[in-house]
């Protein structure tokens, strides 16, 4: 008997010992085992693949209170900011929205007379009061910016303005700070280079270069990129890339010239540089011969370096490398980082923390490498192993970004404005895809739509095509307040278009448009519009044009049905452009230093005459909503100067030439008929031409139009053959 226990015994001790050594994970299962580690531990489901499922949340933390979750990133990134009055602002907490209820309107305070102002700050001033949300009535206004120069806040720099706080606080708009916007691009000084701006913000949103991400209040702020003293004020240079200049493979891969930090904050960064030179298809290149005191604290290397940086030139290293370093320097961003996008040299930042320029709107992960200060080593290994395909997208996006925000004060300080009016309005926000993608977020108005298939420039890009019929526009301002021969032939012909939808009648005219029975009888619905006699007028975005397409025509102008219909069919196959029948072209005339234009015929053309064109009817948006007040008004004054504002813009827009399409014989005889009849006047209107197109160039900064010297025909068109055989034969007069 007890021979048959302790064998009884030992079998169960032995199974025991089996299943702790094999099946210890089901033995854990036991309320008689410890129970460690079982929150970290889920029973179901039961996944084949439950290592690759770590983010789904455990039962006790879908169950438990909300005091024991886990922070979010950007609470995190809050809570470390420092405690001064406004760290913790948002715009539900800091910004008083109501102001704002009757539009995003701007004002910026009156200079003081004898107040120093450095020529940047002043540049930004400019771009604000050449907004289309700039408001000299502070009353009315949701946005208030400081005439106090408020950008270099280093007490050793000759332009630190000092009292700043006194004087902000003794301003009656002031309001602690509440919907105002400090413009800051140096902070902090030597050794340590803080954030300070030495003057308490208050409530006041930042935009702010060289921002600090653990600074950074996301939504609130904005981080814009430190741009130089002589950066244009408006226009700018174009980016260096071209469509017909790219090289499939640049001398250098990855270059850096600049200064060696010998000592103090930033120096770690630069001092490694050295490392990855190896003087073929990496140049690294660092000198220590900059300020006062450099011999003092100079090294071994310091000679050497110095020789080997005489030998490249920056501008040579710029035009011929794929990827441009942009480390930190005392402060997180660099002149080096605008220079590179310029360049087309993708950005590789060497800047642990850097908020980047915009980085609410723009996807910096389609235009720059983002490396880490402390894996430098790696950062050679790493590009190299960028494909071709990438790396040449990524140099297209840096010339997108530098044209479309950058190239100027101005843009950049307008897209400072619309991230904030976005933030307001975020119903009518513009989506990343705007943003990131042609024309851009400044030119992408969300108040005419925040879907990509209602803009003129994402058919391809969304998989889809306008709409398959037009809107005919006809402005008619006629002397005696009659009808012409003409205007109703005008009408009968494109009425008779197969994708003419309907016809408005935009009557400029102080006496009131003849009756319904005067007008002809039409199969599409005409509509009357009462207008004003503003030239600006024809391009108001009417609420009554349903289509994607505008042909807008003047009372002068003579049509036939197959050129609309030819005419219509060729701009949908190019619905972001002007396309027409009569065009001029635009030259430089380097004797009188001013831009001029022909309305010769010629083999080159750059403007196509909206009096008998097809366009998208974004443009009416475009042109009365982005385009500021003054321009409108000089539009206004000038003779036929409406015609040249439209081109200039859509070529702004698109950087694309209008197209020009045949036209009747008989419709060029009478265009010079009418130039002829009209000649005693023809001297005064042509002067007022060129100053507006003069004056408006200046307002874009450069000249927008592009040249073309295609034209469009229909096929057969002119051919020897039978007249059955064409599709448009009623285009030519047989």
């Amino acid at each position: 008997m007890q021979t048959r226990k302790k064998y009884i015994f030992l079998t169960f001790l032995a199974s025991w010992l089996l299943l702790f050594f094999f099946g210890r994970e089901q033995l854990r299962r036991f309320a008689f085992f410890p129970r460690r580690n079982v929150a970290a531990r889920r029973s179901w489901p039961r996944w084949a693949d439950r290592a690759l499922l770590h983010s789904f949340a455990e039962p006790r933390e879908l169950q438990g209170s909300g005091d024991t979750a886990q922070p979010s990133p950007r609470a995190r990134r809050a809570a470390q900011l420092s405690t001064s009055q406004g760290s913790r602002c948002r715009m539900e907490s800091c910004f008083d929205a109501s102001r704002c209820q009757n539009g995003f309107k701007v004002f910026t305070y009156p200079r003081e007379h004898g107040e120093p102002m450095s020529e940047s700050y002043s540049k930004i001033l400019a771009s604000i009061e050449r907004s289309r949300y700039y408001t000299p009535r502070p009353e009315e206004a949701c946005l208030f910016v400081l005439s106090i120069d408020t950008l270099d806040r280093d007490p050793l720099s000759a332009h630190y303005i000092r009292s700043v706080e006194q004087r902000i606080r003794s301003f009656p708009l002031w309001n602690s700070g509440r919907n105002h916007l400090i413009f800051n691009l140096y902070a902090g000084t030597w050794p340590n280079y803080t954030e300070e701006l030495g003057f308490d913000i208050g409530h006041a949103m930042l935009a702010k270069a060289s921002f600090h991400s653990k600074n950074f209040r996301p939504g609130f702020d904005v981080s814009i990129p430190l741009f130089p003293r002589e950066h244009p004020q408006r226009g700018g240079q174009s980016g260096w890339l071209h469509h017909n200049s790219v090289p499939p493979k640049k001398k250098y891969l990855l270059v850096f010239k600049g200064k060696r930090y010998l000592t103090g904050i930033g120096s770690g960064t630069r001092n490694a540089l050295h490392h990855i030179h190896n003087g073929r298809d990496i140049v690294s290149l660092t000198t220590c011969r900059h300020g006062k005191d450099w011999e003092r604290h100079k090294d071994m290397r310091c000679d050497q370096d110095n020789v080997d940086y005489e030998k490249f030139d920056y501008q040579e290293l710029l035009h011929n490398s794929t990827f441009c370093i942009v480390p930190r320097g005392r402060r997180l961003g660099s002149f080096r980082f605008l220079e590179a996008l310029q360049a087309a040299c993708i950005p590789v930042l060497l800047s642990d923390g850097w908020e980047l320029p915009f980085s609410e709107a723009i996807d910096w992960g389609k235009a720059a490498v983002v490396g880490s200060e402390r894996l430098l080593l790696q950062i050679p290994s790493a590009i190299r192993c960028i494909r071709p395909e990438r790396v040449l997208a990524f140099q297209q996006q840096t010339q997108f970004l530098w044209d479309a925000y950058f190239s100027s004060v101005d843009k950049i300080v307008h897209t400072t404005l619309e991230i904030i009016r976005d933030r307001l309005l975020p119903h009518r926000s513009r989506s990343r895809i705007l943003w990131n993608a042609l024309p851009g977020g400044l030119l992408a108005l969300p108040d005419f739509s925040t879907h990509l298939g209602d803009f003129p420039f994402y058919y391809l890009q969304h998989g889809s095509s306008p709409s398959d019929k037009f809107t005919a526009l006809l402005w008619a301002a006629p002397q005696l307040g009659s009808l012409s021969q003409s205007t109703l032939k005008l009408i009968q012909a494109v009425s008779k278009s197969q994708y003419c939808a309907q016809i408005l009648v935009l009557w400029s005219c102080e006496k009131p448009p003849p009756p319904s029975a005067m007008w002809p009888q039409t199969a599409v619905p005409l509509t009357i519009i009462q207008g004003r006699t503003k030239l600006s007028d024809r391009f108001f975005p009417y609420a009554a044009i349903g289509t994607d397409a505008v042909l807008s025509l003047d009372e002068h102008t003579s049509l036939s049905t197959s050129e609309v219909d030819f005419a219509f069919v060729v701009w949908r196959s190019f619905p972001e452009r002007i396309v027409g029948f009569s065009a001029w072209s635009h030259f430089w005339d380097p004797e009188q230093k001013r831009w001029g234009y022909t309305s010769r015929w010629t083999n080159k053309l750059s403007i196509v005459l909206t009096t008998a064109a097809f366009y998208h009817r974004y443009y009416h948006s475009l042109f009365t909503e982005y385009l500021p007040a003054g321009l409108r008004e000089l539009v206004d004054s000038l003779t036929a100067c409406e015609d040249i504002l439209m081109n200039l813009l859509v070529a702004a827009v698109t950087k694309l030439p209008p197209i020009k399409v045949t036209q009747w014989k008989q419709h060029k005889e009478a265009a010079s008929q009418l130039v002829k009849d009209t000649a005693a006047g023809s001297t005064r209107r042509f002067s007022q031409q060129q100053d507006c197109l003069n004056q408006l160039v200046d307002w874009f900064g450069s000249m927008p139009l592009v040249s073309s010297q295609l034209r469009l025909d229909p096929v057969l068109f002119k051919d020897q053959v039978s007249v059955l055989r064409k599709k448009y034969r009623y285009l030519e007069k047989p």
